[in-house]
């Protein structure tokens, strides 16, 4: 297949993937659309809904980041960063759900561990214990979610770790970028402020 048809076909087939937003599928068979009260992700599942949900929500989300990296990997592995970008944008932007979704942490947090996973674990063990140091520290100055500000935390991790282990680093930003530019326009809109951004 020549590169160019390798590279359309990766990054339409991510985005299809990351277009099926299960915490909007799972608030529908709820009897409602989670988004009338909240971010579609695992933060916002957990919220309205509890425990159990917010994690099959979640690791269903990582899951589908695994998926299109280990399809780019099967059509063109020189091609894995787009299937980030793809699986990413179509989690913040579904197709399916009129554009308007999460934040894309847990898909573009399966990308990037399945493109590259010596940069991902160091990535995400600081991310996690980002969390409790925050909580305890700076989030009643700064009244922001602990999951965005580890976020924010984890661009700067992942960018570090990718150049010391050679591997991942434009997975990473690719996928980054989409959820740097959602996370701002989420932060935009009314009532999202202070929310997980997931």
């Amino acid at each position: 297949m020549p590169p160019l048809a390798s590279a359309l076909l990766i990054l339409l087939s991510s985005y299809l993937i990351g277009s099926l937003v299960f915490g909007i599928l799972y608030s529908r068979i709820r009897g409602r659309d989670i988004r009338n009260a909240d971010l579609p992700g695992g933060s916002g599942t957990y919220r309205q809904y509890g425990l159990w949900p917010a994690i099959i929500v979640t690791a269903l989300d990582i899951l589908k980041g695994v998926a299109a990296v280990l399809l780019a990997r099967a059509i063109a592995p020189e091609f894995v960063w787009l299937a980030t970008l793809g699986v990413t944008l179509g989690h913040c932007y579904p197709l399916y759900f009129k554009f308007d979704g999460g934040g894309g942490i847990a898909p573009f947090n399966g990308g990037f561990m399945a493109a590259a996973p010596l940069a991902a674990t160091p990535t995400f063990i600081l991310a996690l214990l980002v969390i409790p140091v925050y909580k305890a520290t700076l989030q009643p100055r700064l009244k922001i979610n602990a999951i965005p500000f580890a976020a924010a935390c984890m661009l700067i991790f992942g960018i570090v770790f990718s150049l010391i282990f050679h591997q991942g680093l434009a997975a990473f930003v690719a996928g980054a970028a989409v959820m740097v530019v959602r996370a701002v326009q989420m932060l935009r809109q009314p009532g999202r402020e202070s929310s997980g951004l997931s």
